[in-house]
C-alpha cells in the first residue's frame, strides 16, 4: 500500500518510497513588446529559463504543472508597457514570466525572467534603462534612445543568455539570445528577447529562441520568447507584440515505471529515457 506522503507499507512497517531522479526544463512565458502611438516600444523580455538534472521527486505524490502564457501587447493607440509573461511551475521550480517592454517617454521595461527593453526619456539624446532580469533565470533589457529629433528607438528585451541591446539613433536594439536544450530529444533554443521598435529606421531583430523582431510577435509557441516592440514607420504603428508561451519538460530513465499524467503532454520513450513535454497545465505522478 502506498500513501500520498511517499511512504509504503512493507512487512507491516512504513518505509519511505524510493526517490526518482528526474531532469527538467522550465521556461516562463515571454513578455510582450511595449507600445506607444508616437514612437518605438521596447522589446519584451524572455521568460525565465531553469534546467537541472537528477532533481529528486517522490513516487506517489501529485506534482502540479503550470505552463505560463506569453504577455499581450497593447494596441497602437495605447501607449503602454507590454504585459509580463506568466510564470511556469513544476514542483518547487518557478521560471518567472518575462518582463513587458517599455512604452515611449515614461517607463522602463518591467522586471521579469528577463527584463523588457527600456523606454526613452522625455528629452532629446536621453536614454532610459531596460528592466532588470531575474538572477539565474535571464538577463536585463537594453536601454532605449530618444534622438535629437525626438524620435524613439526601443531597446531589445533580455534573453536567457545575453542582455538586450540598446537602441541607437538609427535602429531599435536587438533582443538578447536564448539558450539551447536537448531535453525534448532534439536541440531547441528557448527564451530569446524581443527586438526594439522604431519611429523610423531599422527595427531590432529578435533574439534566437523565439524572440520577435520589432513589430513582430514571438514565435514559435512554447519557447518563452519576448514579443517585439511597436514600430511606427511611414505613419503606421503596429502596436506591441505578444510573447510566446512557456514550456515544462520532464525526463527520467525508463527503468522507472511510466508516470500518471493529466493535461495531455507529449510522451516519448527513446534513448533510455521517458520524456513528458507539457505545453499546457496538468499534473504528474511518478509511480
Amino acid at each position: 500500500m502506498q500513501f500520498t506522503g511517499g511512504f509504503t507499507i512493507s512487512g507491516g512497517l512504513a518505509v519511505e518510497a524510493t526517490p526518482v531522479p528526474v531532469d527538467y526544463l522550465v521556461v516562463g512565458g515571454g513578455g510582450a513588446g511595449g507600445s506607444g502611438y508616437n514612437g518605438g516600444g521596447g522589446g519584451g523580455g524572455a521568460g525565465g529559463f531553469l534546467t537541472a538534472t537528477a532533481f529528486s521527486v517522490v513516487a506517489g505524490l501529485t506534482y502540479s504543472i503550470t505552463v505560463g502564457p506569453g504577455g499581450v501587447g497593447p494596441n497602437e493607440n495605447d501607449p503602454a508597457t507590454g504585459t509580463n509573461g506568466t510564470s511556469s511551475i513544476f514542483s518547487s521550480i518557478t521560471a518567472v514570466g518575462g518582463g513587458g517592454g517599455g512604452q515611449p517617454k515614461n517607463t522602463a521595461g518591467a522586471a521579469g525572467g528577463s527584463g523588457g527593453g527600456g523606454s526613452p526619456g522625455n528629452g532629446p539624446g536621453v536614454s532610459f534603462a531596460g528592466g532588470s532580469g531575474t538572477t539565474d533565470q535571464g538577463t536585463a533589457g537594453g536601454a532605449s534612445f530618444n534622438d535629437q529629433n525626438s524620435k524613439w528607438y526601443g531597446g531589445g528585451g533580455g534573453g536567457a543568455t545575453s542582455a538586450g541591446a540598446a537602441g541607437t539613433s538609427a535602429s531599435g536594439g536587438n533582443g538578447g539570445n536564448g539558450t539551447a536544450s536537448s531535453l525534448s530529444g532534439s536541440s531547441v533554443t528557448y527564451a530569446g528577447g524581443g527586438g526594439g521598435g522604431v519611429s523610423t529606421g531599422t527595427a531590432g531583430t529578435g533574439g534566437t529562441g523565439g524572440g520577435g523582431g520589432g513589430g513582430v510577435a514571438a514565435s514559435p509557441a512554447n519557447t518563452g520568447g519576448g514579443g517585439g516592440g511597436q514600430n511606427q514607420t511611414g505613419g503606421k504603428a503596429t502596436g506591441g507584440s505578444s510573447g510566446s508561451s512557456g514550456i515544462v519538460i520532464i525526463r527520467y530513465a525508463d527503468v522507472y515505471p511510466a508516470a500518471t499524467v493529466t493535461g495531455s503532454p507529449t510522451i516519448t520513450v527513446a534513448g533510455g529515457y521517458r520524456t513528458y513535454n507539457f505545453t499546457g497545465n496538468g499534473t504528474i505522478i511518478f509511480n
